[in-house]
């Protein structure tokens, strides 16, 4: 009895993920070039499910808002359906609710490999990518600062591109490099459950909300 209800416990963020794809694609929202497709829907964690990472915060949504509760150390959540690997866009709100550290690093596909946008880590405003040619946010030309303000909501987006990945907060520019040639790649250690796409939080609480993608290009 126990495993056949753990089994079932392990197919309910599947089958979420499954009836939200089902729902957008009854209700016509294909996706398009250039048309932004939401990724939450403002009342449930449908396409998401939580990052099974040790030490793990408690994961909700609250009031329109996902929380990631503050984690040994991380918390996270991963996305559950199909998602482009290049020739996209993703945006979404966040916020730093309670800590010091990193609270939505958004870990996304680069064809056939993965990074993460670091969102304030390092002791709480370094932003970057990690990892580029082998080193990290910290430690690559992507490194900036940014003064995160607790309980304060920033607009994020990321641009993927065959040979650029670009990013911005708000409207300041933040990151712009070339990747051509370049090795993309992970962090050593528990960041590779969040691919291909996820949210993760270090020690710290973080709030998301409007979470949304659109192709650069036509599906081909």
């Amino acid at each position: 009895m126990a495993s056949t209800r753990q089994a079932s416990d392990r197919a309910l963020p599947l089958l979420a993920a499954l009836l939200y794809i089902a729902a957008a694609g009854a209700a016509g929202a294909q996706p398009r070039a250039g048309e932004w497709q939401p990724l939450f829907d403002g009342k449930s964690l449908g396409g998401w499910r939580v990052t099974p990472f040790p030490g793990r915060g408690r994961v909700g949504v609250e009031n329109g808002v996902i929380v990631l509760g503050p984690g040994m150390p991380m918390t996270g959540i991963t996305w559950a359906g199909a998602f482009p690997r290049s020739d996209y866009e993703i945006r979404f709100e966040a916020t730093r609710l309670e800590g010091s550290d990193f609270f939505a690093s958004l870990t996304f596909p680069v064809q056939s490999s993965f990074c993460t946008w670091v969102t304030g880590g390092w002791g709480g405003d370094i932003v970057g990518l990690s990892n580029l040619d082998g080193w990290d946010a910290s430690d690559n030309e992507t490194r900036s600062y940014f003064d995160f303000e607790r309980g304060r909501w920033y607009a994020f987006r990321l641009r993927v591109t065959g040979d650029r990945i670009r990013a911005w907060i708000g409207e300041q520019p933040v990151i712009d490099v070339s990747i051509a040639g370049r090795s993309i790649g992970l962090r050593h250690g528990e960041i590779r459950r969040s691919a291909p796409l996820g949210f993760t939080s270090y020690a710290t609480a973080g709030g998301l909300r409007s979470i949304a993608y659109r192709l650069l290009r036509a599906a081909r």
